[in-house]
């Protein structure tokens, strides 16, 4: 939060506290602050808002009647201790809006409490998953209400400060198919989701989602590690086919990835007929999916496109770290990747950048790393990834990865364990942590902090900065170029040969305005989907033609599929012309009637 402090960590199998008020250049023991209490290696630490800390200590269950946590809230300068009536079987979780007050899950699991905006759901149950209770409270638990009863999972979506999205999946017995509750309102009416149902073979999962729609991904029946995505509507109710034979492994991992750095862009893999595995990246939402397209300045054959490793490659290690890109580092976007027709299952991939929210690509550095975002963006940063484990020198670029420069940062090479910076990206300080082995075979830990204020030290001025028309890839039609989803968005943002620093106080600015909406920026309408490489909506072979009936809000309303409607509208026309021929008919009759008299 630009304080400086860093909050307090425990290391592995050692009673050592420390905490650092300057970005970890130097450490202080505050391990007497808690009586040398030892800490849980696993849950032990949970942070809150501001400088809030909850450490749990590591005391045995028998004969105690609970556990022990300390308490702080100025990050570790002062501790308070409190004895629980029970044992934590979770970290504790701060409520959103008042951080006095905490949700705890004890180690007796018959009761879950997860924590909400204004409200607090409750499942209650046994272990066995389909025969649980799902409740709310909103006076912080002193009464329940019923919500759902034979839940098989629950869960929120959205940013939580912001709105309160609840999904339930419920189901009526243990060998019936699930089916898909969702809530707009905090839990006050839930609505069946319009999906295809789940067997007990398969599993519904939310990719992403916040206020106006969900990504939601149906595993296929079987082990196929593949599965149909969904996007919905703004009441997450009605969902349209978006992509399918989307990749989901066996570890129920999805390589799923929304870019934050820019509005409309995700990017995931997919498993082919042909057993391979493809990279694809949507610019609206997912109305659309394409391959990647070649870096610039990549050589290759035909049939050539960049493939990006998600979670499915980091969980086999072929990859240290996901695809990284940040709100406030606009259209960047850095990811390991490989070159080819497919996903390579190489061990040495190498990191490609985009700065344009991935539309265009370059090769920047060979050879697997872990990098970080810097200054909003005006700093890179990364470390190579060695066999032999050891590091002594750090990446830096100020160009967005066209060029690199070396830093030794220690003389002493040391065992890399991690990279480390303050979220957010405002910060200019990186600190990369590792181990160095004592001369007694202990390892010792070592933080070494970077601070590139000293290298980087005029503050950018306005000619460092140019206006960028985001989404710009048809520049000879004026009106339809860099238009999205309705909008055009034009940022300020940093040349990329200025050498300066943003500063903590940057704050991305944008201009929009409105322009027109194509096919591409609508979704199908349900039993539609786009086809392949087509802005054309299709029916779904398996969906019904009828009209369907949901119950929206306590009424029943019916929702008219695009044939439906146009049936109902084509027999209100006809009934209109035959009605206007009955009228006119008889007006010609008294008209002929009065001329005779």
């Amino acid at each position: 939060d630009g304080t400086g402090v860093s909050v307090p960590f425990v290391t592995i199998n050692v009673l050592l506290i420390l905490n650092s008020t300057d970005y970890g250049k130097s450490f202080h023991d505050i391990s007497h602050r808690i009586n040398h209490t030892f800490i849980k290696e696993e849950l032990g630490i949970s942070v809150g808002p501001g400088s809030s800390v909850i450490l749990n200590a590591d005391t045995p269950i028998v004969d105690n009647p609970g556990g022990i946590i300390f308490t702080s809230m100025d990050a570790g300068a002062t501790f308070k201790s409190t004895q629980l009536p029970f044992h934590l079987d979770q970290s504790i979780t701060y409520h959103f809006f008042n951080p006095d007050y905490l949700v705890a899950l004890s180690i007796d699991v018959s009761l879950l409490n997860l924590s909400l905006p204004c409200l607090c759901f409750s499942v209650c149950g046994f272990i066995q998953r389909g025969d649980l209770v799902l409740k709310r409270t909103k006076d912080l638990g002193k009464t329940f209400t019923i919500i759902h009863e034979d839940v098989f999972s629950f869960g929120y979506i959205g940013d939580p400060t912001l709105s309160c999205s609840a999904v339930v999946i419920r189901l009526s017995s243990l060998r019936s198919p699930r089916v898909m509750y969702f809530s707009s309102d905090q839990g006050e009416t839930f609505s069946q989701a319009l999906l295809p149902s789940a067997s007990t073979e398969q599993f519904y999962s939310i990719l992403d989602g916040d206020e106006d729609m969900l990504f939601m991904h149906v595993d296929n029946p079987g082990d196929t590690f593949f599965g149909t995505m969904y996007t919905s509507d703004d009441r997450g109710i009605l969902f349209s086919k978006s992509l399918e034979r989307h990749l989901f492994d066996g570890h129920r991992k999805s390589d799923f990835t929304n870019i934050t750095s820019l509005r409309g862009v995700y990017l995931t893999n997919k498993l082919d007929i042909d057993g391979r595995i493809r990279s694809v990246i949507s610019f609206n939402r997912g109305g659309t999916w394409r391959q990647l397209k070649k870096p610039q300045n990549v050589n290759c054959a035909d049939n050539c496109n960049l493939h990006i490793h998600g979670e499915h490659s980091r969980k086999n290690r072929i990859v240290p770290v996901l695809a990284l890109s940040e709100p406030t580092a606009i259209g960047l976007v850095i990811a390991h990747g490989s070159v080819g027709d497919s996903l390579s299952s190489s061990q040495h991939p190498d990191v490609f950048v985009s700065s344009d929210g991935g539309y265009n690509w370059i090769g920047t550095l060979k050879g697997p790393h872990h990098y970080s975002i810097l200054d909003s963006g005006g700093l890179i940063v990364a470390v190579e990834v060695h066999r032999e484990g050891q590091v002594k020198t750090i990446k830096f670029s100020t160009d967005e990865g066209q060029c690199w420069k070396l830093y030794n940062f220690t003389e002493q090479p040391f065992f890399f364990a991690g990279l480390a910076s303050e979220p957010g990206t405002k910060a200019m300080n990186v600190s990369v942590w590792g181990f160095r082995p004592e001369e007694d075979g202990q390892p010792m830990w070592v933080a070494v902090t970077i601070d590139f204020q000293s290298l980087i030290t005029r503050e950018c001025n306005k000619k460092d900065y140019e206006e960028w028309l985001a989404h710009s890839t048809d520049k000879r039609n004026s009106e339809r170029n860099g238009c999205v989803l309705g909008m055009k968005e034009t940022y300020r943002r940093l040349k990329k040969q200025s050498v300066c620093r943003n500063g903590r106080n940057f704050v991305v600015t944008k201009k929009q305005i409105p322009c027109p909406c194509t096919r591409e920026d609508y979704l199908c309408d349900y039993g539609y989907y786009r086809h392949v490489n087509t802005s054309e909506c299709v029916r779904q072979p398996n969906t019904p033609n009828k009209t369907f009936e949901m119950c929206l809000n306590g009424e029943e309303d019916e929702l008219l599929t695009k044939e439906r409607l146009v049936l109902i509208l084509v027999s209100v026309g006809a009934a209109v012309i035959v009605l206007v021929a009955i009228v006119s008919a008889v007006l010609v009759v008294k008209r002929g009637v009065y001329r005779t008299r």
